[in-house]
Parts: C-alpha cells; structure tokens; sequence
C-alpha cells in the first residue's frame, strides 16, 4: 500500500514538471500532476501517528 503512495508522489511531481518544461503551458496536465501529489503526501500523512496524542496519553498515568 505505501507503494502506492510513493508512486502518486513520485509520478504527479514528475507530471508536474514535465507540463512546466514546453512553451505552451497544459494547465489541466499540470493540475492533474499537482493533485496527484497532494494525494500521495495525504495518504502518506494519515498513517503518521498524532505526536499530541501519545504526550497526552503519558501525562495521564
């Protein structure tokens, strides 16, 4: 599963740069290649535990 994540980040930046590269700027590919990434760094984000939740755990016993 985290595979997957890697691969969204990894293609959507690759994406992005590449629609940034011609003369003539594609908006919608470049759009798809920023939403591409920002769905990998979600994915990715949510399986990090809350480091607030751990100290309030602790603070408690």
């Amino acid at each position: 599963m985290k595979y997957i994540n890697y691969t969204l980040i990894i293609l959507g930046a690759i994406i992005a740069l590449y629609s940034k590269t011609g003369t003539e700027q594609n908006l919608f590919i470049l759009i798809g290649g920023i939403t591409m990434l920002m769905i990998g760094v979600y994915r990715i984000s949510k399986t990090i535990p809350s480091k607030f939740n751990d100290e309030e755990n602790n603070e408690t016993n």
